[in-house]
């Protein structure tokens, strides 16, 4: 190996560390501040000097904070099951079915996703409120759905175009209805792409701010975002740092842990297109 590749080699490693680095560092001193109590706030350490839980005792025994948490589980997880639901009967339309207006159909979902969430704020306000689910979970579900759908629907119609058409063909001569079809034979075929969409769906719809906080105005309904976001008091002495900290860790250590979880279906559903045969 020459010192040119050895060089190259080198600095690629050391420009991942950069970026790894650079990436986990914030989680990590949010950690480290989340254990720090009383002046130990505004130090500046990067390693714990004392594991005190007082911040987490604050943050958990609040009034609602825990039904915050359980808010957020509820919503994010009914947004991934619609949105699976109806990405994957869209898809297989879209990708199987051949009809006049496929493409245009196609890109208006698409369309649909490059909209900002504030420019359809106030429409989607004034549905959410004629349909009577204001202030319940039921509307951060609608919302997070009809963002959510544009994505998944455009990455299982790639997934469901890329499947052999012969096991489609062998479904068919077997009796096989469009609906065994699709859970019989499609759904086993996507779960690297099942997993990789459910699961940033999932992270959307937790980390969701601006709807969460436009379309719940209770205690007892807000997500976890926005139970962090009044945690602040009315001036910048009378800001809980601690319990902000030990809240934004505990809502994050979930996501990573699914992360880690499935990191190999990501993966694999990122990068692989369907199945070769």
């Amino acid at each position: 190996m020459n010192v040119q590749a050895v060089a190259g080699r080198i600095a690629f490693y050391a420009l991942v560390a950069v970026i790894v680095v650079f990436s986990i560092f914030p989680f990590y001193y949010a950690i480290v501040t989340s254990f720090a109590t009383g002046t130990g706030l505004f130090e500046v350490n990067y390693w714990p000097r004392q594991f005190n839980l007082a911040n987490y005792e604050t943050v958990l025994s609040g009034r609602t904070f825990p039904r915050n948490i359980f808010n957020s589980i509820f919503i994010a997880t009914m947004t991934v099951v619609f949105a699976l639901f109806l990405a994957v009967t869209a898809s297989y339309a879209l990708a199987r079915v051949r009809f006049r207006g496929r493409g245009l159909l196609l890109m208006t979902i698409l369309a649909v996703s490059m909209f900002p969430q504030i420019a359809v704020l106030a429409g989607l306000f004034e549905l959410i409120r004629f349909l009577g689910l204001f202030n319940t979970p039921w509307a951060l579900i609608l919302s997070y759905t009809i963002f959510t759908l544009p994505f998944t629907v455009w990455v299982l119609t790639t997934f469901m175009r890329d499947l052999p058409v012969e096991i489609e063909e062998a479904a068919i001569v077997d009796g096989a209805t469009p609906w065994v079809i699709i859970t019989r034979v499609f759904l086993p075929l996507l779960w690297p792409a099942l997993v990789t969409t459910g699961l940033l769906a999932f992270i959307g719809a937790w980390n969701e701010f601006l709807f969460a906080l436009t379309f719940t105005s209770s205690e007892t309904t807000r997500t976890t975002p926005v139970a962090i976001a009044m945690l602040s008091g009315a001036s910048q002495q009378e800001i809980p740092w601690g319990p902000i900290m030990a809240a934004s860790v505990i809502v994050t250590v979930p996501l990573v842990i699914l992360v880690l979880i499935f990191q190999r279906k990501i993966v694999a559903g990122l990068t692989a297109g369907g199945v070769k045969g």
